[in-house]
């Protein structure tokens, strides 16, 4: 059944991303994997036709669905009349305070994100959850692709600055791949369902994150060079190339390695090692004035 056949004149928004999931049980398979009960307040992102809404209210204690498109509202209220803990909220999940919605609307319950991403705000969005912090695992839906990258092994060719970005915050699972024919308008490519579980403890202490994430950067922004000169190329007004080559081959890696093939816990060594090469040499420094 078509978007046009579901809502009568309603003509799908390319720039807004809308590929909307017909398939039920597509639907049914994300609503059990996000592995919900009535002690849960699950936050929907981009419900469009509300493909996975009735689910998500099936299974959970509430649900709160931000849709952009302020003309699906009336059908997304009217399909959810009868479910009496489901609240849609028009807005931009990109512009909402999510930390101050969560808190606002799912008090006294565990906080999880299930939904069908629109693919223009796939990785921003991804970002600004797990910046957050506010939920205990996200279970959506994404380009296969995207899903790859966040979920990729170190040394391979989909692992990249946001795939360390993810696995710091949570660990991370493809759970399985829906081809284009389970949307309307189908896409050009695959998508799958990812799930991320927040991690209770993290490689660094908060006051390293900041260098953790500026040395996993550096790394692959410039991805076939050895690790040394790209972070001499973010670093190396702070810190001299022969220090960052001594702290790296310090912690037992080879000098001419690539940031490539490192995990967190690797970048977890080597933006410890630097920040305490970087304080040391300020000290030095001050105290030859």
């Amino acid at each position: 059944m078509s978007a046009r056949a579901r809502l009568p004149g309603f003509v799908p928004s390319k720039s807004l991303g809308q590929n909307f999931l017909t398939d039920a049980s597509v639907a049914d398979r994300i609503v059990r994997e996000a592995r919900l009960d009535a002690s849960f307040g699950v936050l929907e992102i981009g419900p469009g036709t509300g493909a996975l809404t009735p689910g998500l209210c099936a299974a959970a204690g509430r649900v709160v669905a931000v849709e952009l498109d302020g003309r699906l509202i009336p059908a997304l209220e009217a399909k959810l009349a009868g479910a009496g803990n489901a609240e849609i909220v028009q807005g931009d999940i990109m512009k909402i305070d999510i930390g101050g919605l969560v808190e606002e609307k799912f008090s006294g319950l565990r906080r999880v994100v299930c939904a069908n991403l629109p693919y223009g705000i796939t990785t921003p969005a991804i970002t600004a959850l797990l910046r957050s912090e506010a939920f205990e695992s996200l279970t959506v839906m994404a380009q296969r692709e995207v899903a790859a990258r966040i979920c990729a092994a170190p040394g391979s060719p989909d692992c990249g600055s946001f795939s360390i970005f993810c696995q710091y915050h949570a660990e991370c699972a493809v759970l399985f791949d829906v081809p284009p024919d389970a949307f309307v308008p189908r896409p050009s490519v695959w998508s799958s369902v990812v799930r991320l579980v927040a991690r209770r403890e993290r490689a660094v202490p908060r006051e390293g994150e900041k260098m953790f994430f500026r040395v996993s950067r550096a790394a692959f922004a410039q991805r076939r060079k050895t690790l040394v000169n790209a972070l001499s190329a973010s670093f190396g007004h702070r810190i001299e190339k022969s220090a960052i080559s001594q702290a790296i081959c310090a912690l037992g890696y080879s000098p001419l390695i690539r940031g490539e093939v490192l995990g967190v816990s690797d970048f977890a060594e080597i933006s410890a090692a630097l920040s305490e090469n970087m304080k040391s040499q300020e000290a030095a420094s001050c105290g030859t004035e």
